[in-house]
């Protein structure tokens, strides 16, 4: 069975495999961060406020951790953390950090991963977001936000969303107590207290629905936002908005990331297209290929705290859409082995342990004859 899921490699090949990868100067030059661990589906990295070498990644089967910045992973969790997992996050002091799988939330501290109260609803999760409350924690589950003040033991829903309505992304802006911006139904909103109400921010909707929203590193009052590969910045959270330079490339790409420098001139961006990045505002765009997957999706990006030049990028060969897809229907990992490859595989397992039977029974006769 390990044999079927693993398979056998000689060396990583960025085209092959998904993972994570590590740019220190704002998305120019990429390095894989995870060798040797032929990932097929990253999902999702945080890094530690506090200490920048502590990462954890979310993966399509459970967390992996590392304390030296992605030079050796572990697995983390094994024994709760099951499944495919879109979200993670650190409390603001790096002694907390969360996760959302498909098997539910889990809380880590000194003691290690615990599971959280959350309702129902909220599993699979899209996104988790420490508040600058000490404590707090924001889940995005499949449409709804829900909170925490106890630091991550127990969520509640958040009211204000009218039932109807569907949040896909959810970021808190630095420095503030309470405020946050979504994507709802497809429109970017600005909330002032926590998500109990929201304000339309006057970009996305059905002709032109948001893939993603964002704040910046660098400016608190700066927003980003990103629609039918087209990317746009505000710098009065939401009063107005502007068209970073032109299109993407490829019009149709979905972008799940946006990083900007401080003057807002080198741009880098994640979507199911891969990786882009600008240094005029956006005016041109080049596709960044050297060390990276190539024709496979980039998920969410994650800035180093400590180091706004510090980009981590995950890609998955799995498309996000189908692994979120299985979260959502509680598929698991063997319903997506074909059936032909899973009877090979038991053939093959057959033939080793009749093989280790004869060289036994080899054996013993070989003893026997000795003996006497």
């Amino acid at each position: 069975m390990m044999f079927l899921l693993s398979g056998s490699v000689s060396a990583h090949d960025a085209s092959s495999y998904g993972g994570v990868f590590r740019s220190r100067d704002l998305g120019a030059a990429w390095l894989n961060a995870d060798v040797g661990m032929f990932l097929n589906a990253a999902l999702v990295i945080a890094v530690d406020p506090r200490d920048s070498s502590r990462l954890l990644v979310g993966t399509d089967l459970g967390v992996l951790g590392s304390r030296n910045a992605g030079r050796s992973w572990v697995p983390e969790g094994r024994d709760v953390i099951i499944g495919a997992v879109f979200a993670l996050a650190f409390s603001s002091d790096g002694k907390l950090a969360m996760c959302a799988a498909a098997s539910g939330v889990f809380r880590r501290d000194q003691d290690g991963w615990r599971r959280a109260e959350v309702p129902a609803s909220a599993i699979p999760a899209r996104a988790l977001v420490a508040g600058p409350a000490d404590g707090r924690f924001y889940l995005l589950g499949r449409s709804r936000l829900f909170v925490s003040d106890d630091g991550g033991r127990t969520f509640s829903a958040v009211p204000g969303l009218p039932p109807a309505s569907e949040m896909t992304a959810v970021v808190a802006i630095a420095g503030s107590a309470d405020i946050l911006a979504a994507v709802i139904d497809g429109r970017a909103m600005v909330s002032h207290d926590g998500g109990r109400t929201w304000r339309d921010a006057g970009v996305g909707g059905a002709d032109a629905p948001l893939d993603t929203i964002g704040s910046d590193a660098a400016r608190p009052q700066r927003l980003w936002a990103a629609a039918g590969g087209r990317i746009m910045v505000s710098d009065d959270l939401g009063a107005a908005w502007r068209a970073a330079g032109r299109p993407l490339p490829e019009a149709g790409a979905r972008v799940r990331g946006i990083a900007a420098s401080a003057d807002a001139a080198t741009l880098v961006v994640s979507s199911d297209r891969g990786i882009y990045r600008s240094q005029d505002g956006g005016e041109t765009w080049m596709p960044k290929e050297d060390n990276l997957p190539t024709h496979i999706e980039a998920g969410p990006l994650a800035r180093d705290p400590n180091d706004a030049a510090v980009i981590y990028a995950v890609f998955s060969l799995m498309p996000y859409a189908e692994a979120w897809r299985m979260a959502v229907e509680g598929e698991n990992l063997l319903a997506r082995i074909e059936p032909i490859s899973l009877v090979g595989g038991l053939s093959f397992l057959v033939l080793v342990l009749i093989g280790g039977g004869l060289a036994a029974q080899h054996l013993a006769r070989r003893r026997a004859a000795a003996g006497s």
